[in-house]
């Protein structure tokens, strides 16, 4: 039943996978023994691939997944539609508890209500461009009419005008993948899941279809679930990444607080060589008006001193200090908010907030 007080699109309480021929025995030693993953394979055979995980997807949000191989990500994505059965704990989808929902229900979520693309984009190899992407249409009994209208509304969406009638043989790699991806949206689901959709390609189509991915993103807005090992990937997609080690989820933040504040050595190795120009900006550096004149004295004339904004990044604030000696004032609603000096710019360099 749909608590229409949820305020998430997905949310995940306490799921847990264990793979093998004794998975709820395995769970139980685990929660009563404390057992790690190589006890528990040596036990029972059985294998953790998820370790009770709990997140919340916010509407409209980009949430990356990312770990390296083995990580759990890739599993953890299958509950959503429930392509894997948990173990133990309980996915909802605008409230509606996934596990509950009988075979039909299953279908009718998964056909309607949430797109998937995965790293390998499946397409029918027999069937055109156009026919794949209104593929899960045609399965619902949608008119030919409205099939096709749809079709050319998603090739337009997708940056594939004019290729309509293609074969797949006939496209290149990201081509395919914007196929895949046009096939995901053509239903139009309130969710797409994404599961590598880009690591296959070379980098330079891969950054260009995560632009466009963006831009597609912010006109639809679609919350979404974008599954990645690139840790670049994720802090240039996600609006919030959760980092996941051996089925467990070490950290969950925003990109800045990822690079800035690393829960422990594991996700601070991870982000020790991402550039933070793009990263922090002027209100997670500067300091109040007033610290700042207690410690150095007055300032000059504010009109005369460089200025921002708050939510200027350090890219922009290290371009206006390399002109300037004075302080970088920080206004917001025409009012001096704050001080970012030269110290605060190399500190921020360095991924100190």
């Amino acid at each position: 039943m749909t608590d229409p007080a949820s305020s998430y699109s997905i949310e995940l309480s306490n799921v847990w996978k264990i793979f093998g021929p004794q998975p709820a025995a395995a769970l139980a030693a685990i929660r009563s023994g404390n057992l790690s993953k190589a006890e528990v394979l040596q036990q029972f055979g059985a294998v953790v691939g998820v370790q009770d995980v709990s997140l919340s997807i916010l509407e409209g949000e980009i949430f990356c997944i990312m770990g390296l191989s083995g990580s759990g990500k890739s599993t953890l994505v299958r509950h959503v539609n429930r392509l894997i059965e948990p173990t133990a704990g309980s996915i909802r989808i605008h409230g509606t508890d996934v596990g509950k929902l009988n075979a039909e229900e299953l279908r009718a979520l998964r056909a309607k209500r949430i797109g998937m693309v995965f790293q390998n984009m499946a397409l029918l190899p027999h069937r055109s461009v156009r026919d794949n992407i209104a593929f899960a249409l045609e399965l619902r009994n949608v008119d030919a009419r409205t099939r096709f209208d749809v079709s050319e509304d998603v090739l337009r969406k997708v940056s594939l005008q004019g290729y309509g009638d293609r074969m797949p043989s006939e496209l290149s790699g990201g081509m395919q993948q914007r196929v895949g991806l046009g096939r995901a949206i053509a239903a139009n689901p309130d969710i797409l899941l994404m599961d590598e959709p880009f690591s296959a390609l070379d980098p330079l189509i891969r950054r260009g279809l995560q632009t466009e991915f963006l831009s597609l993103s912010r006109d639809m807005r679609k919350t979404t679930l974008f599954i990645t090992h690139d840790l670049d990937e994720a802090i240039r997609m996600g609006n919030r990444i959760a980092i996941m080690k051996d089925g467990v989820v070490v950290q969950v933040g925003t990109p800045t607080e990822i690079v800035t504040m690393p829960a422990d050595k594991y996700v601070s190795d991870f982000v020790e060589g991402i550039s933070k120009l793009k990263l922090l900006f002027a209100g997670n550096l500067m300091e109040p008006v007033e610290k700042y004149e207690r410690e150095n004295g007055p300032l000059p004339d504010l009109e005369t001193c460089p200025s921002a904004r708050p939510d200027d990044d350090l890219d922009h604030l290290v371009r206006i200090a390399v002109r300037r000696k004075e302080p970088i004032v920080v206004f917001e609603d025409d009012k001096a908010v704050g001080i970012v000096t030269k110290d605060a710019l190399l500190r921020g360099v360095q991924g100190e907030a």
